[in-house]
């Protein structure tokens, strides 16, 4: 004898995606790692000792890019949130992708490429005007789609594990995507150098970065969008957005207060009482810190500190990404041994937004403090990127590490809850009226209980 029909009200189960529509969703962020790898790596490179910049002006670029980046993030997802109606037939989260995917296709290209109308006399000042623009049409396409593509995911699936696989893709095609930068930089200076050493040349000078490498950085940008706009053609093509069933008005058979489960956990408020939302969030940004500056700094590092041929730009941070790669795998085991906690939207909004903000900070500090600011290089250069480098990354990892020490004196937890836990008077709970031994009615609250798990 069969189950018999679903109980009414049941919403139907969902049949699992196929394996083409895992990969079709994967590979839809392929541009954004594609442009984020290239951006942290090469932009301060390619300003100041490529385009000549100062050190202050290349710096504020890429502040002004962080900050636009973490102030469109949250935007981006309250926009998307409400118009989650919008575009039934193509799905609200496939069109904020596309309108990100088309500012990253046409704005990215122009920041690794010369100013046009520039030339020898214009001053430097007109020329970062020209590029803010493009640089914060970047940073909003780039988080268009990230939030889209992120939120799509409960859209797609409603099981943990094939939640779970599905962001195990998205990160395997991240690892692609860096994989293919540092590649394609060093094939293309590879054949940069092999077409243009004659027997007269002198190779060391060759070997050095300067204006002829434009064209190198000006190709590597188009392979990075033409290659991304591949994959997102795929990613449109084979995703398919479900739409959302429709939830009625209220009426004279709907309850007028919701069940307590559909209630919000925790405010944004509350969070910001809770001690350990500054410890994570220290911690975080801190450890990002580090990527994101040795990341930046290490092609400035092997240019000018130990003076290696330009193709090392490429080939040393390929090894480093992969080395950061494989040691990944034994999050695995120590997630298993230590735990690890789930969090709010808003949580994750605030840690990504002082993650850009004190990156873009840090370097335009770093950039301030640059020994030879108006020239593109000096004897005082080497020194500088061998302590900024050491003194910088390793100060801050020393800040890390005091902060994940003070997660063994105070551990993450939600120390509200500990209130909700303790029972109320017999006479009167916290809010003075008479209620029974230790009960506490959810409607007289603060705000809904949330599971005692840090964030």
């Amino acid at each position: 004898m069969g189950p018999g029909p679903p109980a009414a009200g049941a919403a139907p189960s969902r049949r699992p995606l196929s394996l083409v529509a895992r990969l079709s969703y994967a590979v839809g962020h392929f541009l954004n790692d594609l442009c984020a790898s290239m951006w942290f790596t090469y932009l301060l490179l390619y300003l100041h000792s490529v385009r000549a910049y100062s050190s202050r002006g290349a710096g504020l670029l890429l502040l002004l890019g962080q900050v636009a980046d973490g102030l469109c993030t949250p935007l981006v997802g309250y926009e998307a949130d409400r118009a989650a109606g919008c575009c039934p037939r193509y799905g609200p989260r496939k069109a904020w992708h596309l309108v990100g995917t088309v500012c990253v296709l046409l704005s990215f290209p122009f920041i690794f490429s010369p100013c046009l109308g520039c030339g020898a006399a214009t001053p430097e000042w007109a020329a970062l005007l020209y590029y803010g623009p493009f640089i914060v049409i970047f940073q909003f396409g780039w988080a268009s789609t990230q939030i889209s593509h992120l939120s799509l995911i409960p859209e797609l699936v409603t099981n943990d594990h094939e939640k779970v696989e599905l962001t195990a893709l998205r990160y395997a095609f991240t690892v692609v995507a860096n994989i293919t930068v540092y590649g394609a930089a060093w094939l293309l200076l590879h054949l940069q150098g092999s077409s243009r050493v004659e027997p007269t040349q002198d190779i060391d000078i060759g070997d050095q970065l300067g204006g002829q490498d434009v064209p190198m950085f000006r190709n590597l940008s188009l392979l990075v969008v033409g290659v991304g706009a591949v994959f997102s053609l795929l990613f449109h093509l084979g995703t398919r957005e479900r739409r959302r069933p429709h939830v009625e008005e209220p009426g004279e058979h709907n309850p007028l207060l919701a069940p307590a489960i559909a209630q919000p956990l925790l405010l944004w408020k509350h969070w910001l009482q809770e001690p350990a939302f500054y410890q994570v969030g220290v911690l975080y940004m801190t450890t990002r810190l580090i990527v994101n500056l040795s990341q930046t700094y290490m092609a400035m590092y092997l240019t000018y500190s130990l003076h290696l041929p330009k193709k090392f730009i490429a080939t040393i941070p390929l090894v480093m990404y992969l080395s950061g790669f494989f040691s990944s795998f034994l999050m695995k085991p120590i997630n298993k041994r230590i735990g690890r906690n789930n969090s709010g939207a808003f949580v994750y909004g605030s840690m990504s937004f002082s993650d850009k903000v004190a990156n873009g900070l840090a370097v335009m500090a770093i950039q301030s403090l640059h020994p030879c600011p108006s020239e593109l290089c000096c004897r005082a250069c080497v020194s500088f990127y061998h302590w900024a480098m050491v003194a910088v990354t390793g100060g801050v990892g020393v800040a890390a590490a005091l902060c994940l020490c003070s997660l063994l004196l105070w551990p993450i937890r939600l120390r509200r809850c500990e209130s909700w836990r303790t029972p109320p008077s017999p006479e009167t709970d916290h809010t003075g009226v008479g209620v029974g031994v230790g009960h506490t009615p959810p409607s007289l609250m603060p705000f809904p209980p949330l599971p005692c798990r840090g964030p």
